[in-house]
């Protein structure tokens, strides 16, 4: 194999593809997938709750299905029995949760749903920080945005406002929840 040749047993050698191998694992995506979006918030009503409504908007955008739209308040039990509630929907693909991601006293979506994941996608929050700081500077270091599996279940948790729903949305979850998911039916 050539030097600039990469080969894996599941993927073949990049000469292998007519595209470049990120490419084609994007391309082998799902294109439409079926999501539930959870606000964890102790002060907003599915009235208020503008940033799970950005996060609708959104995914409807992209043709993609929303088949739960939730506000919770920010309870670890509550989020805990939600995500093990929608992990036993089977056509349910993905989980956008907005909320609690910070470090005040009450901030604890972080703790409940990196303690559900059975793996962890740890560019996820890395990116969404580099990203944020890009953005608002130095307060990035304060947002605990995680992402992971649990079965076949993509969960995703960002920050509640608007601007890191935004940022989140169209840089990080819709260009890659597609191929995220594709990976979890091989």
């Amino acid at each position: 194999m050539g030097a600039n040749q990469h080969h894996d047993k599941d993927h073949g050698s990049h000469s292998d593809h007519a595209f470049p191998s990120h490419l084609t694992h994007k391309i082998q995506g799902v294109s439409s997938l079926v999501c539930m979006v959870i606000t964890c918030s102790d002060t907003r009503t599915p009235d208020s709750d503008t940033s799970g409504k950005l996060i609708c908007h959104l995914l409807k955008e992209q043709g993609h299905t929303i088949a739960e739209y939730r506000v919770i308040k920010d309870e670890p039990t509550d989020i805990r029995s939600l995500l093990l509630q929608a992990s036993s929907q089977e056509a349910l693909q993905v989980v956008i949760i907005n909320g609690g991601t910070g470090i005040s006293r009450r901030d604890s979506t972080f703790e409940a749903v990196d303690s559900f994941l059975e793996k962890r996608l740890d560019g996820f929050g890395e990116l969404f920080r580099y990203l944020s700081y890009q953005d608002i500077g130095s307060p990035a270091m304060l947002s605990r945005a995680t992402a992971g599996i649990h079965g076949k279940l993509v969960i995703f948790s960002v920050p509640g406002s608007q601007g890191a729903v935004r940022l989140a949305m169209e840089q990080l979850i819709l260009p890659e929840m597609g191929h995220v998911a594709g990976e979890l039916i091989k």
